[in-house]
């Protein structure tokens, strides 16, 4: 079985069987005990938007949970995909072209922001498959 990710959250809102949670991200560095040393502890609080599988109120503790699989595959489609587009259009228009090295830079940029368009036109799509669930603590 898949491994989950967990974070504690409380519920700001609930519709149906659907909630809006606050949690509170944390970076490994807010755990360690030399982060006031440091200054690298970090901790941002997030909204987003859970699948209830038990009945909760409003102001209750939850734990919100998502695949280890499917973060991986977010970092894949976010960071990697788009870094992989970007080197095969400067490598392509580089090698076959004669253009400046700031019409292939803005071309590959370019390409990216299309890449980054494909997703937000299929984002329904992809949160049906990135889907948080969550269970009262």
């Amino acid at each position: 079985m898949d491994e989950m990710i967990r974070h504690e959250g409380v519920v700001l809102s609930i519709n149906g069987n659907k909630a809006h949670v606050e949690i509170v991200q944390t970076s490994a560095c807010s755990a360690c005990k030399a982060r006031s040393m440091c200054m690298s502890s970090e901790s941002q609080q997030k909204e987003m938007d859970v699948i209830l599988l038990e009945p909760v109120q409003v102001g209750d503790k939850v734990e919100v949970e998502v695949r280890e699989r499917l973060a991986w595959k977010a970092v894949l489609l976010a960071y990697i995909l788009p870094f992989i587009v970007m080197l095969a259009i400067i490598a392509i228009l580089d090698f076959t072209t004669q253009w400046s090295e700031a019409v292939v830079g803005t071309l590959s940029l370019c390409g990216i922001a299309l890449y980054y368009i494909g997703l937000s036109v299929f984002k329904h799509r992809l949160q049906t498959q990135f889907s948080f669930t969550a269970r009262k603590l």
